[in-house]
């Protein structure tokens, strides 16, 4: 089924170099190397494929977003058996993370049906209002031009080639050029197969999506900078994304980076709740923090409790329901490596204790549990910092003023949690004013591994989270990320886009 080329305007493209992936399990397979000339090519073919795609009606942009996720429900079984071999991840992972991409094209193709999403405005000429008359002036959201989105490692389908940014995108009416993530090639490869198809069947300009596969630093460079692209899609790394955004933003015409950089999600288990639900919650917690081996963007890093009654049960119950996890594989050899380092770097900061101690043999690891004291954690920035796996920290702080200052000196967050009972209400007012301007979504009595695809949800924050905290990466509001406020001021019908005729 492989064809080991990249996908460019409806061409599969091959090119000087080749790059091998890097299985799990299986067998590795042959990808051509992508190249600052073939993201030139993409780029023209997506600026062109714009004047027809940025253009259409909704109800087409609808259909072609249908019969994406029907060509990848197609090839359902090919892309959950490359999964698994590229990524160590199980059966029913791979299958749970296709149905939410193909649910997520569904519903973005439902939500521009309703047209809601274009914020329509009208406000009718005033001709004989004095002492200036006003003309009459319509508003309607329209897209931005070519974007380009960089697969994540961490999701090869919800993130990745037809994953939300590119669904989001495409029903905005953008064209998309995808740089695929080098850890799961063969899965995008088949993702991008059914997008092929798709174009194929529904008609769209060929350039509406790209793939360039692999491809060194750069080859990420000049998708970012170059002048036909308008906005960019990631999700990663902190170090990467920041490079990423300060090119987009050092651009002669700087352009909108929608990067999701990683969060420590931290969990405040209020007294009552503490002292009542210890063992229960530290169990969840820690089948929270060991989903994916921690690969998720929403692990709860970092549990925040007030040193007293139920303290110690806490910590006994999430360290027995970790020392005896099975050791499980990372995404990518540098994945964790870094885990390992991050490990490291925590285990020597004065006055952090070890409570279960990873072993990492390669490329799997097993969890590690970390606990220090309120006044350590404020002394220290990079116990705030995420360490990418199975890596749980429990800070105790000295009583509820220091878990508030502790809220405080947060950076910015993706979740933020609070396990709390009618008791602890009073704390949970005063911290919740705090955790608002630290995160994108609160919880309670919860965890933040489950990221619902919906109209309400929102995945962002506040910076190092996001660096757009105005913007969700996930739910229907992740398409206006790429559209932009158009006002028409007395123009005849005839003239206005087709969805603002005859609106008043």
């Amino acid at each position: 089924m492989l064809i080991g080329k990249h996908l460019i305007a409806g061409n599969w493209v091959g090119g000087e170099q080749e790059f091998s992936s890097a299985p799990v399990f299986g067998q590795a397979h042959t990808f051509a190397m992508g190249s600052p000339e073939l993201v030139e090519v993409a780029c023209h073919a997506a600026e062109e494929a714009f004047w027809s795609y940025g253009y259409s009606h909704r109800s087409q942009r609808a259909a072609f977003l249908n019969a994406i996720a029907d060509e990848i429900d197609n090839l359902a079984k090919e892309i959950t058996q490359i999964g698994t071999e590229e990524t160590g991840l199980p059966e029913a992972r791979l299958n749970n993370e296709r149905g939410r991409t193909t649910g997520q094209l569904r519903l973005f193709a439902d939500c521009i049906l309703k047209g809601d999403y274009l914020d329509r405005r009208f406000d009718a000429a005033l001709p004989d209002r004095t002492p200036l008359p006003r003309p009459e002036l319509r508003l309607q959201q329209r897209p931005i031009g070519p974007v380009a989105v960089f697969g994540a490692s961490n999701f090869p389908l919800a993130f990745s080639v037809a994953g939300g940014d590119t669904a989001a995108a495409l029903a905005a009416g953008c064209p998309v050029v995808v740089k695929g993530h080098s850890a799961h090639p063969g899965t995008g490869e088949l993702v991008a197969q059914a997008i092929d198809a798709a174009v194929k069947s529904t008609g769209v300009h060929p350039g509406t999506l790209s793939l360039i596969q692999g491809g060194k630093r750069d080859v990420g460079t000049a998708l970012v900078t170059h002048p036909l692209i308008k906005a960019v899609g990631f999700t990663g790394s902190l170090a990467g994304g920041r490079a990423l955004f300060n090119l987009c933003a050092a651009r002669p015409e700087p352009i909108p980076f929608f990067g999701e950089l990683g969060s420590v999600n931290p969990m405040f288990l209020l007294p009552t709740a503490l002292q009542q639900r210890a063992a229960q919650i530290g169990e969840g917690w820690a089948g929270s923090l060991i989903m994916g081996a921690g690969q998720f963007c929403t692990n709860p890093g970092i549990s925040v409790i007030i040193d007293g009654p139920g303290a110690d049960d806490y910590i006994a119950a999430t360290a027995m329901a970790l020392e005896d996890v099975a050791a499980q594989p990372m995404l990518t050899d540098g994945i964790a490596s870094a885990y390992r380092s991050g490990r490291d770097r925590i285990a020597a900061i004065p006055n952090v204790e070890t409570a279960v101690q990873a072993s990492c043999q390669s490329r799997e690891v097993t969890p590690q549990l970390f606990v220090t004291s309120g006044a350590a954690w404020l002394a220290s920035e990079a116990l705030g910092e995420e360490v990418f796996g199975p890596l749980g920290l429990v800070v105790k702080a000295a009583d509820a003023d220091e878990m508030k200052t502790i809220a405080r000196a947060l950076q910015g967050q993706l979740t933020c949690t609070l396990h709390l009972e009618d008791d602890d209400l009073e704390l949970a007012h005063s911290l919740l004013p705090i955790l608002e301007r630290k995160a994108g979504r609160l919880l309670a009595n919860g965890y933040p591994t489950g990221v619902e695809v919906c109209d309400a949800m929102v995945h962002g924050g506040p910076y190092p989270a996001s660096t757009n905290f105005g913007a969700t990466s996930v739910g229907t509001m992740s398409i206006r990320r790429f559209l932009r406020p158009v006002c028409y001021q007395n123009l005849p019908n005839a003239l206005l886009p087709t969805d603002l005729s005859g609106q008043a």
